[in-house]
């Protein structure tokens, strides 16, 4: 490891369509609820908490467009009254000699949003597109 700290640059990302660079990944957050209750004869007048119900961020997968590539669009397009398919997604974050330190593991996520590129006759930016993921679960393992 870099005396420095790991680079957030250097990733990769399984999700179960064609094995493409990803420019971007966000929404590995895990939030976790308060449950506040206070029992009727405590003395005490504030209230206890307990932790909740988990709940994860949505994951957004970026990437420049390619030709010939329609992964994303095929993915949420799967949907249909209440049934979509459902992959598991990992990501890791490598290190300089391309090993894994961080996995993410991403548990039946499904397509809730594709957004295409934003097209500019008067730009030069890469074509990217977006598709964001609901799911059922996050684990972090530290290698």
């Amino acid at each position: 490891m870099s005396r420095y700290g790991l680079l957030n640059c250097h990733f990769s990302v399984e999700w179960g369509g064609t094995r493409l660079g990803f420019v971007e990944v966000t929404g590995l957050d895990i939030h976790v609820d308060v449950a506040a209750f206070r029992e009727g004869d405590s003395p005490d007048l504030g209230e206890k908490k307990m932790p909740g119900l988990r709940r994860y961020s949505n994951i957004v997968l970026k990437r420049v467009v390619q030709e010939q590539d329609n992964d994303f669009y095929a993915w949420i397009n799967t949907q249909k009254l209440n049934t979509v398919e459902r992959r598991d997604v990992t990501i890791r974050l490598l290190n300089e000699q391309h090993q894994p330190v961080i996995v993410w593991k991403i548990s039946n996520a499904f397509p809730v949003r594709y957004s295409g590129p934003t097209l500019n006759a008067q730009g030069t930016d890469v074509a990217m597109e977006e598709l964001e993921l609901a799911h059922e679960g996050l684990s972090v393992e530290r290698i």
